[in-house]
């Protein structure tokens, strides 16, 4: 874990969630890092469009995180999406599609730190196979999904990976 956190030493975090509790809990698991939080779509909007950033955390629902992703996007900040209760394997084509580096289910969070680190400067060169974090995660996504989730989505992995 620590060669995770030395990554983000001083880096610029923005964490957008309606839910206080996980902000507070975020921010404690990210607190080596520069952190900047919303609660709300409009919070999280102004501070993409005023501030530079070297990561985002969204939250799907809520927050209107597909919109605040698409700032992201523009912006070219990896954009890292956090969700529970949008935790589908459509919803994570549709976030990888629109651009998001990274798909995470709340259940992961004690991961934080690395997928936070993989996502600002991943440790894997992006043309070698699935990423790392994909892999860390893959198990997870099967069980949730069905195993047959990655071949309903065929086409889209054979050009994204």
């Amino acid at each position: 874990m620590t060669k995770y956190l030395d990554r983000l030493k001083g880096k610029r975090v923005l964490i957008v969630d309606d839910e206080p509790d996980m902000l507070e809990s975020l921010e404690e698991m990210l607190d080596i890092c520069r952190l900047e939080t919303a609660s709300t779509f409009e919070e999280g909007r102004t501070l993409l469009e005023s501030r530079r950033f070297d990561a985002a955390i969204l939250d799907i629902m809520g927050v209107q995180g597909y919109q605040l992703l698409n700032i992201a996007v523009e912006k070219k900040i990896p954009a890292i999406m956090l969700t529970a209760h949008a935790l589908s394997s459509e919803n994570f084509v549709i976030s990888m599609k629109a651009g998001a580096t990274i798909y995470i289910p709340k259940d992961e969070i004690l991961n934080l730190a690395f997928f936070v680190a993989e996502a600002i400067s991943p440790e894997q060169p992006v043309k070698s196979g699935p990423p790392r974090w994909f892999e860390k995660l893959k198990p997870y996504f099967d069980w949730k999904f069905g195993s047959d989730w990655l071949e309903r989505y065929k086409d889209f992995w054979e050009e994204k990976l």
